[in-house]
């Protein structure tokens, strides 16, 4: 078993980092690519939990309105949350992780229902555990809940994977003398407006909790690992 600096961390994913080369759903190639990355750290004795959004099919913040209520619109974001973990759950299996998938909704027809002692066991088992649906909750999104989960989950940090290799000053995507920051405190993520990487309660609730957050690009290769045996890649917020 390889050295590691953590012995349980949550992933964060995003959906769209999910569609790929497509406008929409779930591209094959990329899950499976991230199934790799995972199989490389739990081959090091690294409990993971992992929790992806549902962005590639529906942003419930985006589609409230039009006779479409708020509560409902973050109901449908929860379920595309649930679908995208069903699919990452088979091809994770497909690639010889040992996965569960873990609901907090309702829907013991396609997952497992969460509960602390539940997700404690599989994990203690060497299994991945994917948490589904968010909060169950409205007006709570899926960062937050990720920075929730792996405080219940006594999780030692939170690997929020982005599509950049870390957090910058301003938009690297709109500005080329941007540059990249290897550390940044929790009251500069709150109070900096230019730092979106995660929404302002998710940073509140890691700052009130001192739960650090690693933001880093999870689509090169080995970065994944390399950051659970402690080397130092993208931001550390903390």
């Amino acid at each position: 078993m390889a050295e590691v600096k953590y012995l349980r961390v949550l992933l964060k994913l995003s959906g769209e980092q999910l569609s790929g080369r497509y406008e929409f759903g779930v591209d094959p190639e990329i899950a499976t690519f991230l199934a790799e990355e995972v199989k490389k750290v739990v081959s090091t004795g690294c409990q993971v939990v992992l929790i992806v959004g549902g962005g590639n099919m529906v942003r419930g913040a985006k589609i409230a309105g039009h006779g479409i209520k708020r509560v409902t619109a973050d109901q449908m974001g929860m379920l595309s949350g649930l679908m995208n973990s069903m699919a990452l759950t088979d091809i994770f299996e497909a690639n010889g992780i040992n996965t569960r998938c873990l609901s907090n909704i309702f829907a013991e027809q396609v997952a497992e229902s969460y509960s602390y002692r539940r997700a404690e066991k599989h994990l203690q088992s060497g299994r991945v555990v994917i948490l589904a649906g968010g909060t169950a909750r409205p007006y709570v999104t899926h960062d937050t809940a990720a920075v929730s989960f792996a405080l219940e989950l006594d999780c030692q940090v939170v690997l929020k994977a982005t599509k950049h290799d870390g957090v910058y000053d301003k938009d690297p995507a709109k500005f080329d003398d941007a540059s990249k920051l290897s550390k940044v405190s929790f009251q500069q993520a709150v109070e900096d407006n230019s730092i979106m990487v995660m929404d302002k309660a998710a940073i509140g609730l890691a700052l009130e909790q001192s739960k650090p957050i690693i933001v880093f690009d999870v689509m090169k290769a080995d970065n994944l690992v390399s950051l659970v045996r402690g080397k130092p890649i993208g931001t550390l917020i903390d």
